[in-house]
């Protein structure tokens, strides 16, 4: 038998059940398409970090309160939180060879009121060097001074999101908002940087300190003179810091390193929630062999008078093997078409790719299981005895 006869039977015998060949391919179906959503989302998460670590600018150094690595626990590191003025003096003080600007960093999540409308802002308290050091550029108005910094004004710099919901189709420039309970002069806004910036408003760091009782500070940001000397300023920062702190009190980490260890973390998640969704494949590769063993009980007499009429074990096996396959590869289609969909939708908020790797591992794994799961029907149906399958009811 030729092989495009074997094809185009194979296709007529899974078409005269299409709805159970249909759910028969939902288990590859749904395996496919977590697997290609997944690693689509995990990319794009990776292209969103770093999109936001480009938009920072370059020669910057952060110093980060505990111990940051794979094995630290991020809460306990900010519960030991130990960062203060004094050590953005002693930065200054005694790595000032290197260091160019240092910028204390606070972060609370707070309502921006204007009147009766509000929006879920990420207010950050930076100081007045920040402006340069951030690559924030002010669109309208004027970012806040040293001056505004050391009598702890209480001026504000929104993001354009924020402008677009309290401020619709005008200047906020001189108007009044709430943050907390406390009012702030609108004295600037920053031009588009991103999603993750164009919703945050921006105070100085003493204000935010004072209003909301901060005793240390989030991070503390480092602006390296030289981009060849940012080996050598950790260190001396690092040296500097070490006069007051245990080592284990504090890490210094250039951009480099925190995307390699958020990428490296993003990498094992995005891993092991592929290893999750792998499992339906085999789960729709199990329902596979478990149709097509029923499809043999069933077709039981035409495989006799097949045989009956010169079909060899061979082309017997050939037959159920290749429709194993095509369900496992329909399905494999019809998960990837869903998963460029949900990356399509992704893309609205985040950079979501979808690597030619992942198609070709995604449609080989799928082929994979439908030759896994449909040989054991398939030998079973070649060895049929062509005399007891006639005789079948």
């Amino acid at each position: 038998m030729r092989v495009s006869e074997t094809l185009r039977t194979s296709i007529r015998s899974l078409g005269l059940n299409k709805v159970r060949s249909f759910l028969t391919m939902l288990g590859v179906v749904i395996g496919v398409f977590a697997v290609i959503s997944l690693i689509a989302l995990g990319r794009g998460m990776q292209n969103y970090i770093s999109e936001q670590f480009d938009a920072l600018g370059s020669n910057l150094l952060f110093v980060m309160p505990g111990r940051m690595d794979m094995t630290a626990d991020p809460a306990r590191n900010f519960a030991r939180n130990k960062l203060e003025k004094k050590h953005v003096d002693m930065i200054n003080t005694y790595a000032s060879e290197y260091v160019e600007n240092v910028a204390p960093h606070i972060e609370i999540g707070e309502k921006i009121r204007y009147k009766t409308k509000t929006f879920n802002a990420g207010v950050i308290g930076s100081s007045y060097v920040g402006k340069d050091m951030y690559n924030f550029d002010v669109k309208e108005g004027s970012f806040f001074t040293k001056t505004d910094e050391t009598t702890k004004s209480r001026v504000v710099i929104l993001g354009p999101e924020v402008v677009k919901k309290l401020f619709p189709n005008r200047s906020p420039i001189g108007e009044t908002v709430k943050i907390g309970d406390d009012s702030y002069k609108v004295i600037g806004v920053f031009k588009e940087k991103g999603r993750a910036y164009d919703e945050q408003v921006i105070v100085p760091y003493t204000t935010l300190s004072d209003t909301f009782d901060i005793k240390n500070y989030g991070s503390i940001s480092i602006k390296v003179r030289n981009a060849q000397d940012v080996d050598t300023a950790t260190k001396q920062i690092r040296s500097a810091l070490l006069r007051d702190l245990k080592p284990d009190d504090f890490s210094v980490m250039s951009q480099k390193d925190i995307l390699s260890t958020i990428n490296s973390i993003l990498g094992i998640l995005t891993s092991f929630l592929g290893a999750i969704a792998g499992i339906s494949l085999l789960v729709g590769g199990i329902g596979i062999m478990n149709i097509m063993l029923v499809s043999v009980t069933e077709r039981t007499r035409e495989i006799g008078l097949r045989k009956a009429l010169g079909a060899t074990s061979k082309n017997i096996a050939f037959q159920f093997m290749i429709e194993a396959i095509l369900l496992s590869i329909g399905g494999g289609i019809i998960g990837l078409l869903f998963g460029y969909l949900a990356s399509f939708v992704a893309r609205s908020f985040i950079r979501a790719e979808i690597p030619i790797w992942s198609i070709i591992l995604a449609l080989g794994f799928s082929m994979v299981v439908g030759v896994l799961f449909g040989t054991y029907p398939a030998l079973k149906a070649s060895r049929k005895d062509p005399i007891e399958a006639l005789r079948y009811e």
